[in-house]
C-alpha cells in the first residue's frame, strides 16, 4: 500500500555523443601541445644536421661558442681562444648569426 512501485532507470546513450567530448579534447590536446612540439623538434633536428664549420653556437648550458670540428655525435667548440670543449650534438640549442661571439 505505501510503497510505491520502482521502475529502472533509462539507460544513459551509447552513441557518438556520449564519446564526443573526449574526442574534443584530444584534438585540442593535438593541436595545442602535440603538434607544435613536434614541429620544434623537426627544426632543431634540420638545425643540428646543418651544422658547419665557424658557425656560432649557444648551448642548452648557455655556452656560446665557435664550432671547430664536427663528428658524428660531439661538436667541438672553441669558447676562448686556445679553448675548446667537447659537447653532444643535441646539447646545441641555437645557432646565431656571424659575429655575435666578437660583439660581446
Amino acid at each position: 500500500m505505501f510503497i510505491n512501485h520502482a521502475y529502472a532507470a533509462d539507460t544513459p546513450p551509447t552513441d557518438l555523443m556520449s564519446f564526443l567530448p573526449f574526442i574534443i579534447i584530444f584534438v585540442l590536446f593535438y593541436f595545442m601541445l602535440i603538434r607544435p612540439q613536434m614541429k620544434q623538434a623537426k627544426a632543431h633536428k634540420l638545425m643540428i644536421e646543418s651544422l658547419k664549420k665557424d658557425d656560432e653556437v649557444v648551448t642548452n648550458g648557455g655556452v656560446l661558442g665557435k664550432v671547430v670540428k664536427i663528428k658524428d655525435q660531439f661538436v667541438t667548440l672553441e669558447i676562448t681562444t686556445g679553448t675548446q670543449i667537447h659537447i653532444q650534438k643535441q646539447s646545441i640549442q641555437t645557432l646565431m648569426p656571424k659575429g655575435t661571439i666578437k660583439s660581446i
